[in-house]
């Protein structure tokens, strides 16, 4: 036995020697597999006939290692739509499998920082790995025109860089940056049509998240299927409305137990500045109650939280973060992860979940 061992232990100590004396050509061929892979990679290619939402983000300002900033894609009929912009949320859609060059195009919901902070990423990616002739196109409230208009002017320099590096022949001279579809709701109504072509309509509705304004949420229909995206808002009765039935309602979430548990720990450090930022943001949104509440109110089918807050960094936080929800909705509730694919295949009842991270 005492001989086995041995045997083993130097057959062990061989293959470790082994592996470090040719751990430059392992690593070369691992590394060209992994990118043969990565680039024959067509999710978009291979997704169903219907209207497919991918969490591209699903955090919100507060610090999440596991959650980019709010961003989801709506793929339909090989084209991608997205809905907010957070910071992370382009390097997401790449570990996705999700190229931005497909984005047809960027629909905002508000202008706080946290949902437009990926917008110069998103203009450059779409522009250099989709070699668009047209800038990409953003959908917003009125407003958007002082956003896209700075940062064009900030990545200015940059485009003409890569102009000259790389040739007019791959660096469109017109697809670079953004150009501002701004549009605001008729007098005396809470909703109208900002997109129709293709069989694809998006409508965008009114919500509250005051003092912002303005700030929406919207509506996606496509072959008998829809989904509807609540925008950061308090509980109002228009977003049930609006869904009325939707397959899938996408509703942002607070809960305001745990960012007081935060504004009582910030208090007793003296963190002054921070206890009223925690003191003031539960007053405009939702929490999951409400958001639950709010499903079953618009008979939605399955209902999605994202914009988290406050960070769940453990999995197994989830279950306080979601407390009391399944007494006010008894539909299907899933907690947002960054990643998760929902597919809605057209003409038909069901909904598919994947991961894509």
């Amino acid at each position: 036995m005492k001989k086995l061992g041995i045997g083993l232990l130097v057959l062990v100590l061989i293959g470790v020697a082994a592996s470090l004396l040719f751990q430059e050509q392992i690593g070369k061929r691992l590394f060209a597999s992994a990118v043969e892979k990565a680039v024959a990679r067509d999710v978009i290619g291979d997704l169903p006939d219907g209207i497919n939402v991918a969490l591209c983000g699903s955090g919100s300002p507060l610090p999440d290692p596991t959650r980019a900033g709010p961003c989801s894609a709506v793929i339909i009929d090989g084209k991608m739509f997205i809905v907010d912009i957070g910071g992370g949320a382009v390097r997401n859609l790449g570990l996705m499998g999700l190229n931005p060059g497909a984005t047809e195009a960027l629909l905002l919901t508000h202008f706080h920082s946290d949902h437009i902070d990926g917008m110069g990423e998103l203009m450059l990616q779409r522009w250099a790995g989709g070699g668009r002739e047209a800038p990409l196109p953003v959908i917003a409230p009125e407003g958007v025109e002082v956003i896209v208009d700075g940062l064009n002017a900030a990545y200015a320099a940059d485009v003409q860089y890569r102009i000259a590096h790389h040739g007019k022949a791959t660096m469109s001279l017109t697809g670079a940056g953004g150009a501002a579809q701004p549009f605001s709701m008729p007098e005396g109504q809470q909703e109208m049509v900002v997109y129709e072509k293709g069989g694809i309509k998006i409508t965008a509705f009114s919500v509250d998240h005051k003092p912002i304004a303005p700030a929406v949420g919207y509506r996606f229909d496509y072959k008998g299927r829809s989904v509807v995206f609540s925008g950061d808002t308090v509980k109002l009765p228009i977003v049930a409305k609006i869904c009325n039935g939707c397959d899938l309602l996408v509703h942002e979430v607070l809960n305001a137990e745990m960012v007081g548990t935060m504004e009582t720990a910030l208090e007793k450090v003296g963190r002054k500045r921070l206890v009223k930022i925690m003191a003031d943001i539960p007053d405009y949104h939702t929490t999951p109650v409400e958001a639950a509440q709010t499903a079953s109110a618009a008979k939605a089918k399955m209902l999605v939280l994202s914009h988290i807050v406050p960070a769940l960094p453990l999995d197994y936080l989830d279950a306080y973060f979601m407390k009391g929800m399944n007494s006010a909705y008894d539909g299907p509730t899933v907690l947002g992860k960054d990643g998760m694919l929902f597919s809605l295949p057209a003409n038909k009842d069901s909904i598919g979940q994947d991961d894509l991270l």
